[in-house]
Order: C-alpha cells, then structure tokens, then sequence
C-alpha cells in the first residue's frame, strides 16, 4: 500500500520542494477519454511523443513502445497529431 499523505504534510501549493519528483504522482486518474494504440498500424514517427505534454509515451531504441497511463490525462493531442489517426492511435471513453 502508498503511503499516502495528509493535507497537513503537503507542501502549500505552488512551491517546489523537491525538483523531479512529478514521476512519484500518478495524474491519470481523472482523464474522461484514453488514446488506444495499435501496435501494427503505427510508423513509429514519433510525432505522438514530441506533442505529449505528459510525458506519457514511452519508447523504446526510436520506436514506440505503449502509453503510460499513469501519467496521461486524456488530452488527446497524441491522436491528433498521428499521422496515421485511427489506425495507430484513437481515443476512446474511459471505462
């Protein structure tokens, strides 16, 4: 189990007490829509990754590996910026 804290052990807002720890904090939770990725329909051009304003595409040795659905917040922007759309990346509904 996470050791979550309370409201009185979070720093006040707005203050970084600690640099690079965003990766401790999974901020995917509240997406409404997910991009799905096909494997066999993708290029891997890479443009999902440059526009991912989360981080949340990973690769691997130049080649898309999958999404990290800790850290994507259902934006959307992956999808649109795919040159292949609905064969390689698309959004669903969140389940």
């Amino acid at each position: 189990m996470t050791n979550l804290k309370g409201y009185k052990e979070i720093p006040i807002g707005g203050i970084i007490a600690e640099a690079g720890n965003s990766i401790k904090y999974k901020t995917g939770d509240w997406r409404s829509l997910k991009p799905i990725w096909t494997k066999e329909g993708c290029v891997h051009c890479l443009m999902c990754w440059v526009f991912c304003p989360d981080n949340a595409i990973s690769i691997e040795d130049g080649k898309m590996m999958g999404i990290n659905y800790d850290h994507c917040k259902g934006c959307g922007i992956c999808a649109r910026e795919c040159p292949r759309k609905e064969k390689a990346l698309h959004m669903v509904k969140e389940s």
